[in-house]
């Protein structure tokens, strides 16, 4: 999926205080984990979107962060890729997904939106499906009847205690599919769940 040239990694969420720390902003946390990992500030701004550019173990990297609420962020992040002359399928989308039980993680090839605004917005942009996806399962609320507030909604006292090690999960697979290509994130990524510690 990814060849040797400048890649993008970009972290779905809304900007701002109200949104600071939501389910929904959790692609905005391993795309933090990434910078502070591999330091790459996330220090520059163009088209409305925060975003860093470096090297993760040999590969160069941009690293972004839309600013341009959940269900716009597909049009800074097109801009950005076509600024830079960037290919989509060099691009890793990483999201929330209440379909994903929490704790679970699952690469994805392609495919649909699921119902997330944000994806649907850079499908709609790109007019392209053919980019992949880092899906950080956020489970659903016990009221189904409820998504926008559980997605918009902070993370509880016990999934707080699970919470760094998903994101460090998920960061450490966003760099396996940046080096190692998507199969190989797959196979070490795709099926297994963290459990809450006893």
């Amino acid at each position: 999926m990814f060849d040797r040239t400048v890649h993008v990694i970009a972290g779905l969420g809304n900007p701002g205080d109200k949104y600071r720390g939501t389910r929904h902003n959790v692609g905005f946390f391993v795309i933090d984990a990434l910078s502070a990992e591999y330091a790459i500030p996330i220090d520059r701004k163009k088209f409305d979107a925060f975003y860093g550019r470096g090297s993760v173990r040999g590969a160069e990297v941009i690293l972004v962060k839309p600013q341009s609420y959940m269900n716009r962020s597909g049009i800074p992040i097109c801009r950005l890729i076509e600024y830079f002359g960037i290919s989509h399928r060099n691009m890793l989308v990483i999201h929330d997904d209440i379909d994903l039980v929490y704790g679970r993680i699952k690469i994805k090839v392609k495919g649909g939106h699921g119902g997330h605004n944000g994806v649907r917005s850079i499908i709609d942009t790109l007019g392209d499906e053919n980019f992949t996806r880092l899906r950080v399962g956020i489970g659903r609320s016990e009221n189904e009847s409820n998504v926008t507030g559980h997605v918009l909604g902070r993370f509880r006292p016990n999934e707080k205690k699970m919470l760094e090690q998903i994101v460090a999960r998920s960061r450490d697979a966003a760099v396996t599919i940046l080096c190692e290509g998507t199969k190989e994130g797959m196979n070490q990524f795709n099926e297994r769940t963290i459990q809450p510690s006893s």
